[in-house]
């Protein structure tokens, strides 16, 4: 059944089934409005870059699985999503809590959840099949800009018109980064968001790969120390 939308999204192709209208709701009641334009943007540049690349709706990808894990991809940003893991994974599991309690089938919740938990893991999203990955590059075009060059001639332009950006990308860095500061467990040493807390850290309080390296406790010494064995 088609689903009516509010005057803003009538310029564009979003899904119009209940679900897709309840995540709509959803993510606009919880999330910062920052974050909420943020999630349709990268939606909209998803199906952008699958028109591109000649990728069809129904054929090659299940256009509301892209939607739902665009939308909700920043659920972690979000007070009801702020838990201990970090916020890629804080904001999978109440994006599949919520899917789950609308009668979501495992297997449709389980791409939402790797589109979500893998969002800013480069190199494994694009591997994970075609939501995923469209997923994955309609955000990364909306942070970072790479792949912006594939979009319709004026396109982000009219999409920057209905959800503008409001420095995006700092506000979005700032809110991971006070999340981190206020909960460390957020932000292991290795993490996206432990790269961003150790910014707003002293030197060297955020241990780096080289410290756990030191730390492991197997006695392991880089080549050249004066006490490693020579073969």
């Amino acid at each position: 059944m088609a689903v009516p939308l509010p005057a803003v999204y009538e310029a564009f192709d979003l899904p119009r089934t209940e679900l897709a209208a309840q995540a709509l709701h959803y993510a606009a009641e919880v999330e910062p409005e920052v974050i909420f334009r943020h999630s349709v943007r990268s939606y909209l540049f998803a199906r952008a870059l699958a028109d591109h690349d000649g990728m069809r709706a129904g054929a090659d990808f299940d256009d509301e699985l892209v939607f739902l894990s665009c939308v909700l991809h920043d659920l972690g940003l979000s007070e009801q999503g702020n838990g201990d893991q970090r916020f890629e994974v804080d904001g999978a599991d109440l994006a599949a809590r919520f899917l789950r309690a609308r009668g979501t089938g495992e297997d449709a919740v389980t791409v939402v959840w790797d589109a979500i938990a893998l969002h800013t893991s480069v190199g494994i999203a694009s591997r994970k099949g075609p939501e995923v990955a469209l997923a994955h590059a309609g955000i990364t075009v909306d942070v970072l800009g790479l792949g912006r060059e594939s979009l319709p001639e004026g396109f982000a332009d009219r999409v920057h018109a209905a959800f503008p950006r409001t420095d995006l990308a700092y506000e979005m860095t700032d809110l991971i980064a006070r999340q981190a500061l206020a909960n460390p467990a957020k932000a292991g040493p290795l993490s996206f968001p432990g790269q961003l807390l150790r910014r707003h850290l002293p030197p060297g309080a955020l241990p780096d790969w080289y410290d756990l390296i030191a730390e492991a406790g197997w006695g392991d010494r880089p080549p050249g120390h004066p006490d490693t064995p020579t073969a």
